[in-house]
């Protein structure tokens, strides 16, 4: 007996427009010449949560961004990223 089809994935954004106190628990080199940072938000509602972010530029050493304080702002539902340094 087949499974029932899955329901239909609605797309939620990832997060509401704002900004969001975290912080890099992982960065990565990207073959590109860009940088792939892990952050976890520290504060609020989403506290706790995990994303990934991409920039298409380096944003520096990855062994020196670990544990650096980031904001990561979502204008348009699209996320950036800065390093509070």
């Amino acid at each position: 007996m087949d499974a029932p089809p899955d329901p239909p994935v609605e797309e939620v954004p990832l997060l509401d427009d704002g900004d969001y106190d975290a912080f890099v628990f992982d960065a990565e080199d990207l073959s590109g010449g860009g940088t792939r940072l892990d952050l976890t938000i520290t504060v609020g509602e989403h506290k706790g949560r995990v994303l990934s972010i991409a920039s298409s530029s380096r944003l520096g050493d990855p062994v020196d961004l670990l544990g650096m304080p980031a904001t990561i702002t979502v204008a348009f539902g699209s996320p950036s990223v800065r390093i509070d340094r």
